[in-house]
């Protein structure tokens, strides 16, 4: 054996032999930040845009830290990034020989976003997708984010390079699929749920956003998208409805205000305890 790998040539398509090097290959996951410490990530993930991913990724991450929880927020949607909005972050994160430093919300939830690094948050990202991947391995790798129990990442719609390099990069426990009662919901949460499958990534769930408005003189439930068809395409994979969004100006506006962390409402409970039962299954 110590003559195979004195000779080795390191190309193993062309070599017959057991080594080590062929028996355990190099993990694609990127070395977090030394300084910091996250117990688990939630990919929140979606198969179209405008159904609401970043609004839910806000949602959860602000009623996780409502239980107490240390949570933050990777904003792997580079060139359409929202959740600083959200929270009204405005103004340029800040570095130093350590890393990067997130911002933090107002109850403490920690951000990164390349909003915070423009000079200018209208400014496009015009990138490509090997220059977009290597900044969500920095956000990973570079950023000081101290102790997490609870990372989301918020990744742009589709099953494009930035999902791939998030569940190739990053220790993912699990994703979040956000989905909108329209038809076409099906095919569309089908790709990402067989997209979580073939990189073996758990599914937690899904939330449906826009599910409904509740009429506020008789309080009756409005399906202004149609009839819905989560629970079909739930139980086609064999996944629970984390959850139900109404269509609430009060959200929409909370988001434009950046006021995100003032909602009221319970609809994402489920998923947070759910989430919960990530620590409680490595007790």
């Amino acid at each position: 054996m110590s003559e195979n790998l004195e000779n080795c040539t390191h190309d193993c398509s062309s070599c017959g032999v057991d080594c080590p090097s062929r028996q355990e290959p190099e993990s694609m996951l990127e070395k977090l930040n030394d300084l910091s410490s996250v117990k688990k990530v939630i990919g929140v993930v979606s198969g179209k845009g405008g159904v609401g991913k970043s609004l839910v990724t806000a949602m959860l991450a602000t009623t996780l830290r409502r239980r107490e929880n240390s949570v933050g927020i990777l904003d792997a949607d580079i060139t359409g990034p929202s959740i600083p909005k959200c929270f009204g972050l405005k103004g340029m994160a800040t570095a130093d020989e350590n890393g990067i430093y997130p911002r933090d919300t107002k109850t403490g939830i920690k951000v990164m976003s390349i909003n915070l690094l423009l000079d200018e948050e209208t400014a496009p990202v015009v990138w490509r997708g090997p220059v977009i991947a290597g900044a969500i391995k920095q956000f990973w790798g570079d950023v000081v984010w101290g102790d997490v129990d609870y990372m989301f990442v918020d990744m742009p719609p589709g099953t494009g390079d930035v999902p791939l390099t998030v569940f190739q990069s990053l220790p993912v426990d699990g994703i979040i699929i956000v989905a909108s009662p329209q038809e076409l919901v099906g095919m569309i949460v089908s790709k990402a749920v067989e997209m979580a499958k073939m990189m073996e990534v758990p599914v937690l769930g899904l939330v449906e956003n826009m599910s409904y408005f509740k009429c506020p003189d008789c309080g009756k439930e409005i399906q202004v998208f149609g009839e819905s068809h989560i629970e079909e395409v739930a139980a086609k994979y064999s996944l629970p409805v984390l959850g139900r969004l109404p269509i609430d100006p009060t959200l929409a506006s909370a988001c434009d205000r950046g006021i995100i962390e003032l909602f009221e409402g319970g609809w994402l409970e489920k998923a947070a305890d759910i989430i919960e039962g990530l620590q409680e299954g490595n007790a």
